[in-house]
């Protein structure tokens, strides 16, 4: 038993018209040009391998590939230009204040908002502080704690503190001595080591969100490193 194959409809005067007159209008539709190269395979039957049609389909992948590593590239590039705008307005409002009530008014107010964070607490060790682990809130952004406090909460769940200048983690609920009543909303947080120069005790400042995924083991640091920096330099002068 033999079977014929559909016979093809002759194609209107109009539409052949208007493909004579403009091809690239077929040639720029990618559907339209897959369904002439599948229609001529067919055509030469399941026993015929168009290596041509192969090397095309092969040509395609790659483009789409090429394609999504441009979109994510220019993507990226925004990403960054974005944070470094960020980065810099923090950095102008940190030296806007003329005294150290108005710098932690900052703290409180503008800086969050800002670096888009949803607490934050500046932690500075004192040698006067009673008990290894307590922490005294003289604000709701400013913790005095005992020496040794900022190694304690860096370190892992073996004990070893991190030496990086930067750490960023995603927790289940912040600490309450750090972040108070807000803390039991973040999930991911940005510690952030300041050198307070010698003879001075070490401290943090501790960024927090609500967000787990703001603050990621596979963000960069730098930004928020040369914050730090510029941040610790501010806090010299007033402690000074």
């Amino acid at each position: 038993m033999s079977t014929k194959s559909p016979t093809a409809l002759p194609l209107a005067d109009d539409a052949r018209e208007k493909i004579l007159s403009a091809p690239e209008v077929i040639l720029e539709d990618q559907a339209v040009m897959r369904a002439l190269v599948g229609a001529n395979e067919r055509a030469m039957g399941a026993n015929v391998i168009d290596m041509r049609g192969l090397a095309m389909e092969r040509l395609e992948a790659r483009l789409d590939r090429l394609e999504d590593t441009h979109r994510s590239v220019i993507a990226a590039a925004y990403e960054n230009l974005a944070g470094t705008n960020q980065i810099q307005r923090a950095v102008l409002r940190l030296l806007d204040p003329v005294d150290f009530n108005a710098f932690l008014a900052a703290l409180r107010g503008d800086l969050p908002e800002i670096l888009r964070v949803d607490a934050l607490a500046l932690v500075l060790e004192s040698a006067e502080a009673d008990g290894a682990s307590s922490v005294t809130s003289m604000s709701d952004v400013l913790k005095i704690c005992a020496e040794g406090f900022c190694n304690e909460y860096l370190s892992d769940e073996r004990g070893r503190a991190s030496e990086r200048p930067v750490l960023l983690r995603q927790i289940d609920g912040g600490s309450t001595r750090v972040f108070g009543a807000a803390a039991a909303d973040i999930q991911s947080e940005a510690c952030l080591r300041l050198d307070l120069g010698t003879g001075r005790l070490p401290a943090l400042l501790v960024l927090g969100s609500r967000d787990e995924y703001q603050f990621t083991t596979q963000h960069g640091t730098d930004l928020l490193g040369f914050f730090g920096g510029v941040f610790e330099r501010c806090l010299r002068r007033w402690l000074s």
